[in-house]
């Protein structure tokens, strides 16, 4: 990242790709063994064998078995308009409210070298250029 790049908090990624993204079974390890009930709660995951279970149904001896994982969902089953842990504070900036065990798809999350039409779309105001 140059300079002239980064991050300032906007919330555009997280209002507009916090949502619909697969995950890893590792993101679910550290969810599970600290009894993370209210991210669990927004995953859907389904099985080899075809079957969809809620990711606060899951276990670690069930990894095995996993055929892919879905964030974020709502509890009813629907994807969000917008990530469940995205929140803007007093100060406009947005945060999020899982930040300490966020998956490594929003750690890893890269606006400058994202190659999506949606992406030139809407554009990240800290992005000066197209690659850092």
């Amino acid at each position: 990242m140059t300079e002239d790049q980064g991050c300032i908090q906007c919330g555009r990624c997280c209002e507009r790709w916090g949502w619909n993204l697969q995950g890893i079974p590792e993101d679910l390890h550290p969810w599970i063994t600290q009894n993370r009930q209210d991210i669990l709660q927004h995953v859907s995951i389904r099985l080899k064998n075809r079957k969809r279970i809620k990711g606060s149904e899951i276990s670690v001896d069930d990894f095995a078995f996993i055929a892919r994982i879905r964030y974020w969902i709502k509890p009813n089953g629907r994807p969000p308009r917008y990530c469940p842990f995205f929140e803007r504070r007093e100060d406009g900036l947005a945060y999020c409210k899982i930040h300490d065990v966020k998956p490594k798809i929003c750690r890893d999350f890269t606006p400058w070298d994202q190659k999506t039409i949606e992406f030139d779309f809407v554009k990240c105001p800290g992005c000066r250029e197209k690659t850092p």
